[in-house]
C-alpha cells in the first residue's frame, strides 16, 4: 500500500519513513505545502499522513484537497496542535484519524493499518476473493489453502489489483503506485509485464482462476466477470 507522508520536521519524517517503510509500505514524502499538493495532483495514495503546520500553507487545506481529488485515500492528521477544536476541524474535514505529537511510531503504524483495513478491506486484515486468500498482516497469499510464494513486488501488485477490482490500471499507474518516487528512474515501464506474468503464473499454478486480464493498449484489470 502506498503512503504519502507530509511532514516538514526532517528528523521525524526520516524516522517515520524508515519505520513504516520497514513495514513494507511504499512511502512518498513531501516537506512543504506546495510539494505535497503537487504529489496529490500527480499520484494516487492509499493513506496520507498530514502535518497541519507546514511551510507555505496549512495541512487542513491539503486534507480538503485529498478529499476532493482522492476520496478513497485514508487520512491521518499528525500534529502538535492538540486542542479539541483542532481535532474536530480536522475530522469534520474528512480525516479518518488524528494523532498528536509526540507519538510512538508503533502506534502510528497500527493506526495506518486500521485506516487501510476500514478503507479497503471492510475492516478485516484477511481478504478473500473466491479461492484466493490474502493475509495483509503477514503478507501471505494462498489459493485453495495452498501457499503461494510471491516476491515483494508481486504481492504489492496483487494487493493493488485487489484494491482496485474491475478498474483498468495502466502500467504507469502500477509503477507509480508500487515503486513510488523511484518510478522516475525508469526509462520505460515494460518490466511490469514480467512481474504480472509471473504473478498470474504462480496463482494459476495453485489453482486460481485467471482474474488479471490485459486491456490492449492500456494496461491490466483484475476482474471477477
Amino acid at each position: 500500500m502506498k503512503i504519502l507522508l507530509i511532514e516538514d520536521e526532517k528528523d521525524l519524517a526520516q524516522s517515520i519513513e524508515k519505520f513504516i517503510g520497514g513495514e513494507d509500505f511504499i512511502v512518498d514524502s513531501a516537506n512543504d505545502f506546495s510539494s505535497a499538493e503537487e504529489k496529490i495532483n500527480l499520484y494516487e495514495y492509499d493513506c496520507a499522513l498530514v502535518d497541519l503546520m507546514l511551510p507555505k500553507g496549512s495541512g487542513l487545506d491539503l486534507v480538503k484537497k485529498l478529499k476532493e481529488v482522492q476520496p478513497k485515500c485514508g487520512i491521518i492528521i499528525i500534529t502538535a496542535k492538540n486542542t479539541i477544536d483542532d481535532k474536530l476541524t480536522g475530522l469534520e474535514l474528512g480525516a479518518d484519524d488524528y494523532l498528536t505529537k509526540p507519538f510512538h511510531l508503533a502506534e502510528l503504524n497500527a493506526r495506518i493499518k486500521s485506516v487501510l483495513r476500514r478503507r479497503f478491506f471492510d475492516g478485516n486484515s484477511k481478504v478473500v476473493i473466491n479461492e484466493i486468500s490474502i493475509d495483509t498482516e503477514t503478507r501471505t497469499v494462498s489459493v485453495n489453502n495452498k501457499n503461494v510464494e510471491l516476491t515483494k513486488r508481486e504481492y504489492d501488485i496483487l494487493l493493488f489489483f485487489i484494491s482496485n477490482k474491475e478498474r483498468v490500471l495502466t502500467k504507469e499507474s502500477i509503477v507509480e503506485h508500487i515503486w513510488g518516487d523511484d518510478a522516475n528512474a525508469f526509462d520505460n515501464f515494460d518490466f511490469v509485464y514480467t512481474h504480472i506474468k509471473n504473478l498470474r503464473k504462480k496463482l494459476i499454478e495453485q489453482g486460481a482462476n485467471d482474474y488479471i486480464k490485459s486491456v490492449y493498449g492500456i494496461g491490466y484489470k483484475f476482474t471477477l466477470k
